[in-house]
């Protein structure tokens, strides 16, 4: 599919810097960039060999030098859009890339939609929508490995995993159809037993990359980490000694923050979203009775709960209620203070922490023991949900499209031997068209522009 009209954008972020881009795609971009450069020897853009860097100058109507460039000219098909492209690298200045931009509009070329360079990229065949997807991905990266999980996606790991998918998919549906198109042939069908392993071996790939998804989201989106505790035992010390700098104000006074602080920050290569939370306790300060119920919300609500006690002083009930409340399975005790005389007894929270290897020491004061959990925070994160070179789904559009798609082969073993064929057809399409929703072979204008509102201008 070759659009008719050319589209331009700069494609590099706004403000100063060394270079900026302005980026041309469609039949027309050679000629439209054509008119506005010059280069020393005169000759065309149109002369000029594919993928070569020309040096020259933008002149505007009145053959005025408006700035010195180099112009990359990319024939179709083998580009990023599979159109015509032109990259202008002009200096990085935000008067000159307007200039530029507004001398490509008046010669014909429109302003780009966010992230229709990209919409172009799969309009036009080169790359499957996950692959799309994964650009902004690669472009909002937080940490090495989200990245890397990024790059995996837009190289077609996962677009692979898919497509095997849909193929079995096909293979069993035309099984079925057989039954209904040639009932009176003789035709030697599959045992409803093969059919249905070949429909458990469908759910189970399905199960697989829809259990990676708690992991590749957080690799996303940062594992939503809430620091909770009463007031007093370290919460904001610790959250800035994780930091590294003094995002929290500390003191000695009760209730000091009373709503909740979070930043990011990178540990073992996975984002972590970080929150420290105001002190939980009985209060009457309608201020502070506020931050204590948003606690106790990010407490519920988040992946991953480090619940803090003061290991100078005697468990308090406060820190009982906390600790009955909490979740084993996603939360890591931690006792704060270690470089005062200890008074808290380990057997009292030895059944919730200790025997599960979830309970750290640490000195937020001093940085004692933060290595250590730090590792707990990533084995947390990690917790068997990941398998190196397995295709991860980190999008939630996915997990929505292969939970659809779970739920249909579901049906069609349940009712593999109650209802007729024509029926199961039916249960298998709507599969075949959930895992398709995820590289768009079955897809609508709404879920492309939903997806491609999300990138920047240029891209």
């Amino acid at each position: 599919m070759m659009t008719e009209d050319t589209i331009a954008a700069i494609s590099t972020p706004l403000g100063h810097s060394g270079i900026g881009i302005v980026r041309l795609s469609g039949r027309d971009s050679v000629s439209i960039a054509d008119r506005i450069f010059v280069s020393p020897g005169k000759k065309s853009l149109k002369q000029k060999t594919s993928r070569r860097i020309v040096y020259g100058h933008i002149i505007n109507t009145k053959k005025e030098i408006l700035d010195e460039v180099l112009v990359s000219v990319m024939t179709a098909p083998h580009t990023y859009t599979r159109e015509d492209i032109v990259e202008i690298n002009c200096h990085g200045g935000p008067v000159s890339l307007r200039r530029i931009l507004e001398l490509v509009i008046k010669g014909g070329a429109r302003l780009a939609e966010p992230g229709e360079f990209t919409r172009r990229a799969f309009l036009n065949g080169r790359i499957d929508l996950a692959q799309a997807e994964a650009v902004l991905d690669v472009i909002n990266s937080m940490t090495e490995q989200s990245q890397k999980a990024a790059v995996e996606q837009l190289r077609g790991r996962l677009s692979k995993k898919i497509e095997s998918i849909r193929k079995e998919l096909v293979e069993l549906i035309a099984f079925v159809e057989a039954y209904i198109d040639f009932p009176d042939e003789d035709i030697e069908p599959p045992s409803l037993k093969e059919l249905q392993n070949m429909a458990l071996k469908i759910l189970n790939s399905l199960r697989e990359l829809t259990g990676s998804s708690q992991f590749g989201i957080i690799l996303r989106e940062g594992l939503k980490t809430a620091i909770i505790g009463r007031p007093n035992v370290g919460k904001s010390s610790l959250l800035n000694a994780l930091l590294e700098q003094d995002r929290a104000i500390v003191t000695e006074i009760p209730g000091t923050t009373r709503d909740i602080i979070e930043d990011y920050l990178n540990i073992h290569g996975i984002p972590v979203r970080i929150m420290d939370t105001a002190g939980i306790r009985e209060v009457k300060n309608i201020a502070e009775k506020e931050g204590v119920k948003r606690s106790l919300m990010a407490m519920k609500e988040a992946d991953l709960v480090i619940l803090i006690l003061d290991g100078s002083e005697n468990l308090h009930n406060t820190d009982r209620q906390l600790i009955r409340k909490s979740n084993t399975e996603n939360t890591i005790l931690v006792i704060n203070k270690t470089d005062l005389p200890q008074k808290i007894r380990l057997s009292e929270i030895r059944t919730k922490g200790e025997s599960d290897g979830k309970t750290v020491s640490i000195s937020a004061l001093k940085g004692t023991g933060l290595d250590d959990l730090k590792n707990k925070i990533a084995k947390t994160a990690v917790n068997g949900r990941f398998s190196p070179g397995a295709a991860i789904v980190t999008n939630v559009r996915h997990v929505h499209a292969l939970k659809k798609a779970l739920s249909s082969i579901n049906s069609f073993i349940r009712d593999i031997k109650k209802v007729p064929p024509e029926f199961l057809a039916v249960e298998l399409r709507d599969a075949l068209d959930s895992i398709g929703e995820i590289v768009g072979s079955t897809t609508t204008d709404d879920i492309l522009d939903r997806i491609f509102s999300d990138f920047c201008i240029g891209k």
